[in-house]
């Protein structure tokens, strides 16, 4: 009823009538009651923005004769207490072409920056010696004082441009007068439009490459700090420590240089080096729709890999299957494009697709890469019977998370003992987390065991919120650079975020593969 499909009959136009001026409640159905008198209607429209009309419509007749007919009859016409035009559909391109025309001939012109002790009288007289003049007026407000700006307009183009190449930019009771062809609104707004969008483009382009920006900072650093810190690597244009309406530091900010050398040396040199007790983040701006693009992709990307990835060990597994610990079901989660070794002490046992993973304590995480077996595992533990054998070793973090296990030996590339004392001494140490992390002991320490430093501290803070599902937003979580850790451990509403975050894409995930997904929190 609404549109028609058939491409050759609304490409040619024949029938096709446009409204304007249409009151805000008129919808399609009541312009359709309204035009349907004059004969079938192939489609019926009103232009929407944001569920809200536009102000205009479009009606396509099957014939011509029926168009001709509803424009005689309704343009003029009174609508919801507004009076409509109703004319034949112009399509853009004649449109534009006719509005070049008009622009190439105007008569009428606009006037800016005038004084408001300019008279009426004073302010024909100016413009009356270029041509005849048809009509001439100031604008004024209520009380009928000037606002500044009014419109001549005369009988022939020729005048009109005369008037605007000799007065424009000339003095007039100490003002500089804006003398110009009147433009309609909609000509306005397109070319502020315009204006903007080429502004926007050229400070991205001036920008690009040059503007860095910084994350993870400590609160008592300002923008003269700031730059001090940057100021080794080039010329710095700007230097900007973002606040909140409180004046408190928001922890990021930006740094601006004059080349892009300058920059990427900047990147290289400052990104995770230690600034006051913080490893500081720092990477090349990025616009938000260029951040959230690509964020959707690797999304995406990482979703179809798992995917596949499931699919195939779905094939080459058995239900019950053991893996080696240390070592994620590939489906699980994991960096694209390296093995997915499970930092911070956790590993999965359980990984068949659609079960809930139990977790291993340290004293079984050291993976022997010779032959795929974990250092201190039962001689069994690859065997389907050695299952039971190994279950007081492991737990479920939605039983009891807080026996998570800290073993500090990790970190300093100390073997681990699977004695009963050590075990013992290291369930008993969990109580002892700190809510704040030491930095310090990232001091010498390799990548791999900072990153299995911040799992020990994320994985009971992910799994008071989701204890089901804590093992694999662990895992997530600890694809992030380790400033972005870091920062995720000192702020909760952050950590929070990203938690929610992560719960969304499994929740997705579980959808789109038909699994069951565990109750939230």
């Amino acid at each position: 009823m609404w549109s028609q499909r058939d491409p050759a009959l609304r490409k040619t136009g024949t029938g096709n009538i446009f409204i304007k001026n249409l009151d805000k409640s008129i919808d399609n159905k009541a312009l359709h009651d309204t035009f349907n008198v004059f004969g079938n209607i192939l489609s019926c429209k009103v232009a929407m923005e944001d569920g809200s009309s536009k102000g205009y419509g479009f009606v396509h007749y099957e014939t011509a004769e029926a168009a001709e007919n509803a424009i005689k009859h309704v343009n003029g016409m009174l609508l919801k207490d507004k009076k409509v035009y109703v004319g034949h559909h112009i399509p853009k391109k004649e449109r534009q072409s006719k509005l070049e025309e008009i622009k190439a001939k105007f008569t009428n012109i606009y006037v800016k920056n005038l004084d408001t002790e300019v008279s009426l009288e004073e302010f024909s007289e100016i413009f009356a010696r270029f041509g005849k003049i048809t009509s001439v007026v100031i604008t004024t407000d209520e009380n009928g004082n000037s606002k500044g700006f009014g419109f001549v307009n005369y009988e022939n183009h020729e005048e009109a441009a005369n008037a605007v190449n000799e007065l424009h930019d000339t003095d007039l009771k100490g003002k500089k007068l804006f003398v110009a062809r009147a433009q309609k609104k909609h000509e306005r707004e397109e070319e502020l439009r315009r204006q903007y969008e080429q502004a926007k483009m050229e400070k991205l382009n001036k920008y690009q490459g040059v503007n860095l920006y910084i994350k993870n900072l400590e609160d008592d650093i300002d923008d003269e700090k700031l730059r001090q810190e940057f100021s080794v690597y080039g010329v710095i244009t700007s230097a900007k420590v973002m606040r909140d309406e409180r004046d408190q530091s928001k922890g990021f900010g930006f740094v601006c240089f004059s080349s892009p050398d300058e920059a990427t040396k900047a990147v290289t040199e400052m990104n995770g080096r230690m600034i006051g007790n913080k490893p500081i983040y720092v990477a090349l701006a990025q616009r938000k729709d260029v951040r959230k693009s690509q964020l959707e992709a690797q999304i995406n990307q990482r979703n179809q890999i798992r995917m596949q990835q499931q699919q195939q060990a779905a094939v080459g597994m058995g239900a019950g299957a053991y893996m080696p610990v240390g070592y994620a079901h590939p489906g699980t989660y994991g960096r694209l494009g390296r093995p997915t070794h499970f930092y911070g002490g956790v590993g999965m046992i359980n990984a068949v697709p659609g079960t809930t993973p139990n977790i291993r304590t340290n004293n079984y995480n050291m993976v022997n890469r010779s032959n795929g077996r974990p250092q201190n595992a039962p001689q069994n533990a690859g065997r389907p019977n050695a299952s039971n054998r190994g279950a007081r070793n492991q737990y479920q973090p939605t039983k009891q998370h807080n026996q998570y296990s800290q073993n500090n030996r990790v970190a300093n590339g100390q073997g681990l003992s699977n004695s009963r004392n050590s075990a013992t001494a290291s369930q008993s140490s969990s109580s002892a987390i700190s809510s704040v992390f030491d930095t310090r002991k990232f001091v010498g320490v390799s990548p791999e065991a900072q990153k299995q430093l911040l799992g020990e501290q994320l994985f009971p803070k992910i799994s008071d919120r989701q204890p089901e599902l804590a093992g694999k937003i662990t895992g997530m979580l600890l694809e992030m650079d380790n400033a972005e850790l870091l920062h995720l451990l000192e702020n909760k509403a952050a950590l929070d975020s990203k938690v929610d975050e992560a719960v969304s894409v499994l929740k997705q995930h579980a959808m789109a593969t038909g699994q069951n997904f565990p109750d939230s929190e």
